[in-house]
């Protein structure tokens, strides 16, 4: 799905590696860095459709988040205060990556979903490694957890289940691993104009795999389980010190997702309270899933605002 990208594993704790790919070697190469980073319940096969078309402007580094794919999945142990899966925690994954990689200057962003809030942390703890960042369909999570309503409830329904202790999430979609493939992927919001299929057989084989592996759905649900805890601490830490995004930030949202109205919150009010660059915002026509339903769209704004 990647022709040309090299695969890559790096280590960045004793019993942490990262897995990514990398268009071309650093040295070899006058072109910027590029980092894609995939959200929930993916993995980096989310830019299979917008990668291969980045590589004549940039070095395009794409990774599996800590939990997912084929990084590791570090298990908890009861530990409470999920660390572990602090979005700083995988902040810091992706720049000992990116130092590894001979990436040790500024280099831009584009996140998706729960790599986008990984992105948003990243921002705010490096501000003079991102030089500018490109979110897809996110608000910032204090912001999300803080105005939660019915309708919050409701459409990101899987927000308050995740994070319930463990085992009891892991269990349940272990018992009957189909059933929750089809919840977060199927259904008719997630078929193509023309009605085929969104997500590549390939690619959702891949997803669907993580429903089945242990190891993953804990990693999985400490990503939800720290963003309901130890992120909002250290998201309300950053506000109240005057820690924000340095950089200018583009968002953007699928016109038939949850974020095409301000039902739940103003989403560029949002973004633009916590980032201290300039802030725009476009709509895809998408759901969710930009990356795989609008990828001409992806690949316009990153050439456009990445450059």
């Amino acid at each position: 799905m990647f022709e040309g990208f090299t695969e890559f594993n790096i280590p960045v704790e004793p019993d942490v590696t990262i897995h990514g790919i990398q268009s071309e070697l650093s040295g070899a190469s006058s072109k910027p860095a590029l980092l894609l980073l995939h959200g929930f319940p993916q993995t980096l096969h989310i830019w299979h459709r917008v990668a291969p078309s980045l590589t004549d402007h940039f070095v395009v580094i794409a990774l599996d988040l800590r939990g997912y794919g084929q990084s590791s999945k570090p298990h908890t142990d009861g530990d409470t205060s999920h660390q572990k899966y602090a979005k700083s925690t995988a902040a810091h994954d992706c720049i000992r990556v990116m130092d590894a990689l001979g990436f040790t200057g500024a280099f831009a962003l584009c996140a998706h979903d729960r790599g986008a809030r990984v992105a948003h942390k990243l921002s705010v703890d490096f501000p003079a490694r991102v030089r500018k960042l490109l979110l897809l369909d996110i608000a910032p999570t204090l912001a999300t957890f803080q105005q939660a309503g019915a309708a919050m409830a409701q459409k990101y329904w899987h927000w308050f289940f995740l994070i319930q202790d463990a085992p009891f999430p892991e269990r349940a979609m272990l018992s009957n691993p189909e059933l929750f493939v089809q919840k977060f992927f199927g259904g008719a919001s997630y078929a193509g104009a023309q009605g085929s299929a969104i997500f590549d057989a390939q690619a959702l084989r891949i997803y669907a795999a993580q429903f089945s592996q242990e190891d993953c759905l804990h990693g999985m649900c400490e990503d939800y389980r720290a963003a309901a805890t130890i992120d909002l601490v250290e998201a309300q830490r950053d506000l109240d010190a005057g820690r924000k995004v340095k950089c200018d930030v583009r968002v953007l949202w699928g016109n038939k997702g949850i974020w095409a109205t301000n039902e739940l919150l103003d989403l560029m009010k949002e973004w633009r309270l916590v980032v201290d660059g300039d802030v725009s915002g476009a709509a895809t026509d998408s759901g969710h899933y930009i990356p795989e339903e609008a990828p001409q769209d992806v690949i316009r704004h990153i050439k456009e605002f990445l450059v």
